[in-house]
This record gives structure tokens, C-alpha cells and sequence, in this order.
């Protein structure tokens, strides 16, 4: 099964769909789960910041989500993300498929916590596999897509000044603040886990840029929402049945 962190648009697309309401022993999801098929692929989504968007970024319930796809079975997660642009040559409009992160954001962040003690390695983050499929998928779309790239995940709610921008070109390429633990709670998980990023503006850091507003990132996400969209429908039905990755044998060697 594959999980996706969407909005309602998704959902009606969906055959043979229902909602469910999962307990987890982290809490309740940030959405009811509505599960359902597209083509011969069985497909989950969550809401990430809720039905009407309730929850902020640094209150999502970022494990109960995940324990709760891993429970219904899901196996991989594409999760679309609003991003904000630190370099010049990724403008708005335009997506990235990020291959590593650096991370910024204080929040619980393993299910691991008492015995036995775990290790699980961040080196490559993201699934090769699905991050191939997305890149793939998007040039008959003609999208504009960077194939890789790091993201510097905040703690938010609130957006970075212009020195902690200016800071943060230095580490990476696009700014976030949901990216993590999201995905290293899925690894922990052995799910593979890609993100399709757009980018809906250039941070404050960047030289005269106006300061980020809620408004513009919203609009910058309007614009382009049907592309994202778009995107992510036409790689469902093209994830390989079977995972030839290593983001299964993600706990192998992570225990002493």
C-alpha cells in the first residue's frame, strides 16, 4: 500500500473509497484516513495539518501518522511539501525532489526510546527508488523539476530573519518545516519515504527579497497545486510492486 500526505483534492479521485479513524499508542492521526484505490495501486492519505488545517508544523502528529500507515500496511510514502527557495536558480513554480536534509526543527523524533537501543542511519534519507519514479513521471508534465537537493528543516511556526536565512543558504537549497522527523520516523519504520517539494517563494535571506508572508506561500501553493497534483497521480500507478531498494533493511545493522 502506498500512504500519501495530501489535502482533499486527492481524495476524490480515489475508487471505492472510505475513511477510518485509527488509534495509535502515540495518539490520533492528524486526519481520519481515507483509504481507496487508484488504478491496481491501494492507497492511503492523511491530512498532514489536518482537515482544516488545524495543525501547525510543530504540532502535527508526526508519529502517530506514521505508526498509523504502518499499521494499515502502507509500505512507501510520497509526501508533497510546500518549500521555500534558498538559491537563486530554484524559483517559485518549480519543484525539487530532495535527496538529503538538515535538520533544525526540536521534536520528538524516534520511536525508539527505551530498549532496544536503536540507531538507524540518515545517510540517504529518501528512497532512490521513489525519488527516480518521481523525477520520471514529471518530464512528460514538463515540469521544471531539480533532481535533488537538501532541505533545511525548521521548528517554525514562525519563518526564519534574514541572517538565519542567509545562514541557512549556506547548508542547503530550499527551507521546510515538516520535512523531519517525518521521514526519519518512516525509515525507522523501514517505509520508503520521497518528497515532491514545490516552491512557492525565495526566503527573506536572499539578497532584497520582501519578507515571507503566509498569503504569498499559500498563493505560491495555489498556483501550482493542480501540477503537484497532477504529478504525484501519474506516479501511483507507476510504483513498482515490489521494492528493490535497501529502505526495507532499514534496521539490519542498527543495533548493537
Amino acid at each position: 500500500m502506498l500512504g500519501i500526505f495530501g489535502g482533499s483534492g486527492f481524495y476524490s479521485l480515489l475508487d471505492n473509497a472510505e475513511t477510518a479513524v485509527r488509534e495509535t499508542p502515540f495518539g490520533l492521526p492528524s486526519s481520519p484516513i481515507t483509504l481507496g484505490t487508484i488504478g491496481r495501486q491501494e492507497v492511503a492519505f492523511i491530512a498532514r495539518h489536518g482537515v482544516h488545517h488545524e495543525y501547525p508544523p510543530h504540532k502535527i502528529p508526526y508519529k502517530a501518522n506514521i505508526y498509523a500507515f504502518k499499521e494499515l500496511g502502507v509500505s512507501r510514502i510520497i509526501a508533497p511539501a510546500a518549500v521555500g527557495s534558498l538559491k537563486k536558480e530554484i524559483g517559485p513554480g518549480t519543484f525539487v525532489v530532495p535527496d538529503q536534509f538538515v535538520n533544525f526543527a526540536s521534536r520528538d523524533d524516534t520511536f525508539f526510546n527505551e530498549m532496544p537501543v536503536t540507531h538507524v542511519s540518515s545517510a540517504d534519507p529518501y528512497c532512490p527508488e521513489l525519488r527516480k519514479l518521481v523525477v520520471e513521471m514529471a518530464k512528460p508534465l514538463n515540469l521544471h523539476v531539480h533532481e535533488r537537493g537538501t532541505v533545511v528543516v525548521v521548528n517554525g511556526p514562525r519563518f526564519a530573519s534574514r541572517a538565519e536565512s542567509s545562514f541557512y543558504q549556506s547548508l542547503g537549497d530550499i527551507i521546510n518545516m515538516t520535512q523531519y522527523p517525518e521521514l526519519i520516523l518512516a525509515r525507522e519504520m523501514e517505509m520508503c519515504y520521497a518528497s515532491v517539494c514545490l516552491v512557492t517563494d525565495y526566503d527573506v535571506g536572499l539578497q532584497g527579497e520582501k519578507p515571507v508572508s503566509a498569503q504569498d506561500v499559500a498563493e505560491g501553493f495555489r498556483q501550482n497545486s493542480e501540477k503537484l497534483k497532477r504529478l504525484i497521480l501519474d506516479c501511483i500507478p507507476n510504483v513498482p510492486a515490489a521494492r528493490g531498494c535497501n529502505c526495507k533493511n532499514a534496521l539490519e545493522n542498527a543495533r548493537f
